[in-house]
């Protein structure tokens, strides 16, 4: 018999800074589902990223659980996954600060996303939305993760990941596992529905476009109706068809049918079916997820020894790199 080979690791976090969306699950959630065999992976949810914005502490604990159940019920199995919540491992913080020392300023600096965010909110520009990448580097570093799932808008955090990671190994020895992009090989980005050029945020301003996992069947059918589309009748993918391109692209996600299947199932037919078929294909895909949900969320019990459990297995895991980055550069261990 051969040797078995050991599965790469591979981490991914999301934040509970909003009501988990359409977009969320197709464009994360439906990949790191998928990627349960292949990998050992290390699923967190994001909430010490998540005050870097206002956020009431009611909102932030129900979103945070909300995701956990979610997650769970989407199909992240607690088996073969560890699945916790990024709080309950205090080593996060920990390495972070150490990071910070070996990250220089202007490196930080250049993060095109604490530009953006900083002119969303001018009056809310704190450190933590500064430092955010440095977390996300000892996230991701702490794990020893070999590969990280990312969009477009994360690339310049993962380089920075690397290059902190890079510049401690030199500098002290092997120390960290130097991450790789992962990007799915059915790359699906989901856009707003009234604004499809714009991604479908979980905190935009105008919640009509947002398809929320947990909205009633009667909303998300709604909210399909008022889609925007283009001119012309076609249905068929095309740049200069933005609305008809995204909704084609959900129903895609949700049904599994290649482009091409797509353009052929809504051949000769108008816009207004387009709309209503994606709707209730969504309705129908979503409806045991959210009844396995509600199974979750009134079994609270469960939840918690799922969460007490899984944040024992990543910190030990996490534990193990810290001490050794701590050893490096140089603190007292507590046995002397």
């Amino acid at each position: 018999m051969g040797i078995m080979e050991e599965k790469k690791r591979i981490f991914s976090a999301l934040k509970p800074t909003g009501k988990m969306t359409l977009g969320n699950y197709i464009g994360a959630v439906k990949n790191m589902v998928a990627l349960q065999d292949e990998y050992d992976c290390f699923y967190a949810v994001a909430d010490l990223h998540s005050i870097t914005v206002d956020i009431l502490p009611a909102e932030l604990r129900k979103n945070s659980l909300d995701m956990f159940a979610l997650l769970l019920a989407f199909g992240v199995d607690p088996g073969r996954s560890t699945l916790f919540v990024q709080s309950h491992v205090p080593a996060h913080s920990q390495l972070s600060w150490v990071l910070n020392c070996y990250t220089q300023f202007g490196e930080a600096r250049r993060m095109t996303q604490f530009k953006e965010k900083s002119a969303k909110d001018p009056s809310n520009v704190n450190m933590g939305l500064f430092d955010y990448p440095v977390l996300m580097a000892a996230d991701i570093l702490l794990y020893q993760a070999d590969v990280v799932p990312i969009g477009k808008d994360q690339t310049q955090h993962l380089e920075l990941a690397r290059n902190i990671a890079e510049r401690f190994n030199n500098k002290y020895s092997p120390t960290f596992v130097v991450p790789e992009g992962y990007y799915a090989k059915t790359g699906y980005k989901v856009g707003n529905l009234l604004d499809p050029t714009a991604k479908m945020g979980k905190t935009d301003d105008n919640s009509n476009g947002t398809v929320f996992i947990l909205d009633s069947d009667d909303e998300i059918l709604r909210k399909f109706k008022r889609a925007v589309t283009d001119s012309g009748s076609e249905i068929i993918f095309s740049d200069d068809k933005p609305g008809i391109s995204n909704l084609l692209t959900i129903f895609c996600a949700i049904t599994g049918k290649t482009p091409a299947e797509a353009e052929q199932y809504f051949a000769g037919k108008n816009y207004a079916y387009l709309k209503d078929e994606v709707g209730s294909a969504v309705v129908e895909f979503l409806r045991p997820v959210k009844q396995e949900y509600a199974r979750l969320v009134s079994d609270k019990k469960y939840l918690s020894d799922v969460m007490a459990t899984s944040a024992e297995k990543a910190s030990k895991v996490a534990f193990k790199t810290l001490s050794k980055v701590y050893r490096k550069v140089g603190f007292l261990g507590r046995e002397l």
